[in-house]
């Protein structure tokens, strides 16, 4: 089961790109009725938004900083996954809400 009122964010270069995969997954959370939001910043504003999300998404091109943003959010039990290219260069919303709720579910399923 997954938890109401979740906070995904997406995390890119300049969370730009991500922006536009945040409205589209915003847009089938709602159709499928999940209560969720879905929010993009660049890299250097995580520090300040990691504690306030349940999962991190982080944008293909900057999959470098994943061990840092790892570290980041294990200070708060945040979720932290790179988001599959085809998933990100295809601005798929749903497959992109997918691997967001599935994060949660595993986080859930292991307490």
């Amino acid at each position: 089961m997954v938890e109401s009122d979740m906070r995904i964010i997406l995390c890119c270069g300049g969370g730009f790109s991500t922006s536009i995969l945040a409205k589209r997954m915003r847009a089938e959370a709602e159709t499928r009725g999940i209560d969720c939001t879905v929010e993009a910043f660049a890299e250097i504003e995580m520090k300040d938004k990691m504690q306030d999300c349940d999962v991190c998404l982080i944008g293909p091109q900057i999959s470098f900083y994943k061990d840092n943003l790892q570290k980041l959010a294990s200070k708060y039990g945040t979720r932290v996954a790179v988001i599959p290219n085809m998933v990100y260069g295809m601005m798929k919303g749903d497959e992109a809400l997918d691997q967001a709720l599935s994060l949660i579910s595993n986080e859930v399923n292991s307490n």
